[in-house]
Order: structure tokens, then C-alpha cells, then sequence
């Protein structure tokens, strides 16, 4: 990204409209412009956040079913989505982009083709069939009006993978926590649960809490001038990454879900104090949260404290959740108990 190119008028406008999170009436991208301008800088970040979520189902150990090689970008955009997973999971040999604005598919289209030429690319001009498919969906759900929203729902009721996205605010954190409760007696969740009980967050007496994580930015964004110097005209924080997530595969007929993991995902970010750091997480459908003295767990509390978002989440040994926990971490090598570095 080229600070001196940037175009503050497009750049501005657009942040408007996103941060004014209505239905979208008409279409925002005039042209191309828009959409490069936003990819090199707004679309980056989603990418960041689109980066955690893959390295997430990366240490789960997690691939697409072999029979399904086919993604749909939802909602394209400039197609940062569909380009970070097309990237992460070889086996997919075709996507099929689609927006409400011709601009956004013929740009996310060409962007693809550039970086994957081996992928056969469809552009969709109406909203495509999501049957046995895997749909991606990135920073949509605010945008839709409710009929569009309800139709979506009924579409991906068929797809065979959803990978969905979202800003980790309260209100749309929580709607997506929602749709994990329609679909949850069809599909098994990959992430960010580790288990398949209904959601606690959407008990009473937890209104106001959400599921909400922080993807870590690049390290170089911050020694980065053009990074820098954009973060400080755009006004947005570098190191806060918020989002939402939810993944998702269809079961077979018949099946019954997968067994609770043996441990806990983290939600929001850590408290960290000089002695002691609370973890708020999630595990087999309990919210609780860990306290971890510097004292005994030195190593654990030295991690935190150089990073509040380097913890993805904690492992706990089998059968003993009291048990002293160890991390596991975004740049751990699986999210195994056995191979996962401990805190």
C-alpha cells in the first residue's frame, strides 16, 4: 500500500457508508477506483481478520470435505475473502463470485484470476444456487435488508460449508451467535466453538455479553509508514482487529455431532496486570473465566502480558477442567493437546 496514492475522497466516503451500518439501498462502489482503494487498505484489514479465522481452522486440523471444490464469495466486494481462502485451501478448483453491484463482481473476478489462474471463475449476476457448496460471507449482514437476509439464510440452510465473517461488535456478534443457533441441528461447528451445546452467551443474564475475538495484525503493519501514516488520517487502531466468526459443515443424515474438545476458547481480549491475568473463555457450553497468578504460571503471564492477543485458546487436561491450563497460542503448530506448546 502506497500512502501518497491513496484517494481520500473515495476513501472517506466509503468509511461513511460502512460506518453507518444501514441496509444497503444501492450499490456503493461507482467503479473501479473504489474498489482498489478499498482493497489496499479497508479490505486489507478484513483480510487480517479472514487471515486469524483460517489459521484457526488451520491448527483444528480442519480442510474442506474432499468432495466439495467448489466456493462462493457472497457478497464479494473487492474479494479479499474468497482470495484468503482460495489461498489457504488448494483443493478448491472453482469460485463464483457475487455482489449486488456488477463493479464489485468484475473487480473481485479479475483480482482472482490474476492471483489463481488455474481457478475456474464464474461471475454470477443474480444470487447463485449455495446447494453443497462452500460460501463464504464477509461483512454482509448489516448491509441486507430483511427480506434479503431471511432468503440468505434459507439458501445457506443447503450449502455444505459456511465460513462467515463479521465486524465483533455487540449487535451483529450476537446475530451471528443467532444463526449458529438455527443451523446448529445441521451443521457442526468448526470454529470459534469447541463444542456443539447450545450458545451460553444467548442464556438469560448474558445480554450484554457477546462471542468476539481479536485477530492479531501483521507485525510489520506497525514499522510499516504507509500503514502508519493511513491508520493515523483514517483514524482506525491498528492493533484492534475485532470480529465474529462462525464456521460451519453440513452433518450427514444421521449423524450425531462431534464430542466436546478438551478445551476452551477465548473470548474478547485478556485482562493482564502485573501479577495476575484473567482469560474470559468458553468451553461444552459454559462461559466462565481463568485467573492465572504471575506466580505460578510465569511463562504463561510473561506471554500475556507481551501479548493480550496472542492466546487462542487455553487446553485443559482430560476429565480435570480445573486443572492448570496451558495456551495455546496463534502461532501454535496444531490446536492438539499433545502437540501444542505449552504456556
Amino acid at each position: 500500500m502506497n500512502f501518497e496514492s491513496l484517494n481520500w475522497n473515495i476513501l472517506d466516503r466509503l468509511r461513511g457508508t460502512f460506518l453507518e451500518g444501514k441496509p444497503v439501498r444501492r450499490a456503493y462502489w461507482n467503479g473501479t477506483e473504489d474498489l482498489a482503494q478499498y482493497d489496499q487498505t479497508f479490505g486489507e484489514r478484513i483480510g487480517w481478520k479472514w487471515d486469524a479465522l483460517v489459521r484457526e481452522l488451520k491448527l483444528r486440523r480442519w480442510n474442506p470435505p474432499a468432495d466439495v471444490d467448489h466456493l462462493i464469495d457472497w457478497g464479494c466486494g473487492s474479494g479479499v475473502a474468497g482470495r484468503r481462502v482460495l489461498a489457504a485451501f488448494p483443493s478448491l478448483r472453482s469460485l463464483t463470485v457475487f455482489d449486488h453491484s456488477p463493479h464489485a463482481v468484475g473487480f473481485a473476478a479479475a483480482q482472482a484470476a490474476a492471483r489463481f489462474p488455474w481457478i475456474r471463475i464464474v461471475q454470477a449476476s443474480a444470487a447463485p444456487s449455495l446447494k453443497d457448496s462452500m460460501v463464504v460471507l464477509s461483512h454482509v449482514w448489516n448491509e441486507l435488508p430483511l427480506p434479503i437476509a431471511h432468503e440468505l439464510l434459507a439458501q445457506l440452510s443447503n450449502a455444505r460449508v459456511i465460513l462467515w465473517v463479521e465486524p465483533g461488535t455487540h449487535a451483529l456478534a450476537r446475530k451471528l451467535q443467532a444463526v449458529r443457533e438455527e443451523f446448529i441441528e445441521r451443521f457442526d461447528v468448526v470454529a470459534p466453538c469447541t463444542h456443539h451445546a447450545r450458545c451460553p452467551l444467548l442464556a438469560s443474564g448474558h445480554d450484554r455479553d457477546w462471542c468476539h475475538h481479536f485477530a492479531p495484525p501483521p507485525a510489520l503493519v506497525f514499522t510499516d509508514g504507509n500503514w502508519v501514516r493511513f491508520a493515523r488520517r483514517a483514524g482506525v487502531d491498528l492493533r484492534s482487529l475485532p470480529y465474529s466468526c462462525l464456521a460451519m459443515v453440513a452433518r450427514p443424515s444421521g449423524a450425531c455431532p462431534a464430542p466436546p474438545l478438551p478445551w476452551s476458547r477465548t473470548l474478547g481480549r485478556a485482562d493482564v496486570g502485573k501479577t495476575h491475568a484473567t482469560l474470559h473463555v468458553c468451553s461444552n457450553g459454559c462461559i466462565r473465566s481463568v485467573g492465572l497468578e504471575k506466580r505460578a504460571a510465569p511463562q504463561a503471564h510473561a506471554t500475556l502480558k507481551r501479548d493480550p492477543l496472542a492466546v487462542l485458546g487455553l487446553i485443559h487436561e482430560p476429565d480435570e477442567f480445573g486443572a492448570p491450563v496451558r495456551l495455546i497460542l496463534h502461532d501454535a503448530k496444531s490446536m492438539n493437546p499433545q502437540s501444542s506448546a505449552p504456556g
